[in-house]
C-alpha cells in the first residue's frame, strides 16, 4: 500500500510513520511544511527507511500536492497535518485558519480530483483518514464522555478550526461520494513532542531549575492518551473503518493537570533528582488560567473497541515513566526543538 501523511514530522504524524514502517510493508510519502513543530529527526530510524519519501510542502499549496499525488499515487491519505497549540491560536488564529481549514479545504479537492480519475477498483479501495481533536466538542462537566454523536461546540480558535476541518471532510462524503474516515482523539503525550505542551514542557522546565506553571487552580481534566497506542488506533482506522465513519480515540486515563504534574515531579525525583536533594514539586506554581479554558474532556472509546478491536496497551503511570526516561537520554533533540521556543507562556492575548 502506499499512503500519503500529511504532517508526518510532527508529534503524531511521526509515530505513525514509525509505526507503519516497523509494522508493515507500506511505502510513505510525507508532506509537511517543516514549520517550528516539524522535525525530520521525529522519524528515528524510519527517515532513513528506502519505503519513506519526502517533500517539504505546504497543504496550501495545490499545484504542489497535486504533483505529490500525481507521481505518487497513494492507494490512502492520513491527514495529520495542523497548527495544533490552543495557546498559539488565541495569540494567532489566523494561521490556524489558514492550515486547518483552508489547508484541508486544499488537500480534499486535490484528493476528490485524483480518485474521480481512479478505475472501478481504485475508486473502492481509496480512503482519505482525516485525524482531529477531542476539544471539537468544547467542555464536559463532572460527569459524561464525549461520544462519536457528542454536538460540535467548539471554544478555541484551534478547537474551531478542527471542527471546521472535520465539517469540511465530512461534506466531501456526503456530497461528493469521497471516501473518508474519520478520528477525534484524546491528548496525546509521548516522545518526540514539541515543549510548549504540558507534558514536555513541565519536564524540560523541572530539570532547568525553572517554576513549573500551572493554569489556574490546576483542576481541568484531560484524557491522556500515548502516542505510539494512538499511533494503532489510526492504523487500524485506516484499514477496517468503515467509510464515512467516525471514531473515538482515547486513553481512558482522566488526570487533573495538577495531577499530571504532580506525577512528573514525583517519578523526575525518581529518575533524575535534583542536586539539591528537593522534591521538584517545590518549583510548581500558579498562574492566571487560560482564556476559555475548557474544564473537562473524557472520551467513550467504546465504538472502535467493539468494531475495530482497538485498546490503548499503555496507562498513563507506564506511558509516563516511558516519556519522562525518553526526555532525559534525548537531550540534544530537547535542545535543538527549544531553539524557536524557551518555555515561555504563550495565549495571553485573549485575556
Amino acid at each position: 500500500m502506499r499512503i500519503i501523511v500529511t504532517g508526518g514530522a510532527g508529534f503524531i504524524g511521526s509515530a505513525v510513520i514509525r509505526k507503519i514502517v516497523k509494522d508493515t510493508d507500506w511505502i510513505v510519502h510525507n508532506i509537511d511544511k517543516l514549520t517550528y513543530a516539524g522535525n525530520l529527526l521525529s522519524l528515528g530510524e524510519a527517515q532513513d527507511s528506502e519505503r519513506v519519501f519526502f517533500s517539504r510542502l505546504d497543504i496550501c499549496d495545490k499545484t504542489g500536492t497535486e504533483r505529490v499525488f500525481r507521481d505518487f499515487r497513494p492507494h490512502a491519505v492520513m491527514h495529520l497535518a495542523a497548527e495544533s497549540h490552543v495557546d498559539r491560536s488565541i495569540d494567532d488564529p489566523g494561521e490556524f485558519i489558514s492550515t486547518n481549514i483552508v489547508g484541508t479545504y486544499t488537500l480534499l479537492e486535490v484528493a476528490r480530483s485524483y480518485w474521480g480519475e481512479l478505475d472501478a477498483k481504485g475508486k473502492k479501495s481509496f480512503k482519505f483518514h482525516h485525524i482531529s481533536t477531542d476539544e471539537v466538542f468544547g467542555s464536559l462537566g463532572h460527569q459524561g464522555y464525549f461520544t462519536e454523536e457528542t454536538r460540535y461546540q467548539p471554544n478555541s480558535p484551534y478547537a474551531a478550526s478542527k471542527a471546521g476541518s472535520d465539517h469540511l471532510v465530512r461534506a466531501w462524503n456526503k456530497t461528493y461520494g469521497l471516501p473518508i474516515v474519520i478520528t477525534n482523539c484524546s491528548n496525546n503525550y509521548g516522545p518526540y513532542q514539541y515543549p510548549e505542551k504540558l507534558i514536555p514542557l513541565m519536564i524540560q522546565k523541572a530539570i532547568s531549575g525553572d517554576a513549573l506553571p500551572v493554569y489556574g487552580a490546576g483542576d481541568n481534566v484531560r484524557d491522556w492518551l500515548y502516542v505510539e497506542d494512538h499511533a494503532a488506533a489510526l492504523l487500524l482506522a485506516l484499514q477496517k473503518g468503515k467509510t464515512g465513519e467516525v471514531y473515538n480515540i482515547g486513553g481512558n486515563s482522566e488526570k487533573t493537570n495538577i495531577e499530571v504534574v504532580k506525577t512528573l515531579c514525583l517519578e523526575l525525583d525518581k529518575l533524575s533528582p535534583s542536586k539539591g536533594g528537593v522534591s521538584y514539586s517545590a518549583q510548581i506554581s500558579y498562574v492566571e488560567d487560560r482564556p476559555g479554558h475548557d474544564k473537562r474532556y473524557a472520551i467513550d472509546c467504546t465504538k472502535i473497541k467493539h468494531e475495530l478491536g482497538w485498546i490503548p496497551k499503555e496507562t498513563f503511570n507506564s506511558g509516563i515513566v516511558k516519556t519522562i526516561k525518553w526526555y532525559l537520554d534525548n537531550e540534544e533533540w530537547c535542545r535543538q526543538a527549544m531553539v524557536n521556543y524557551q518555555g515561555q507562556r504563550l495565549g495571553t492575548s485573549g485575556s
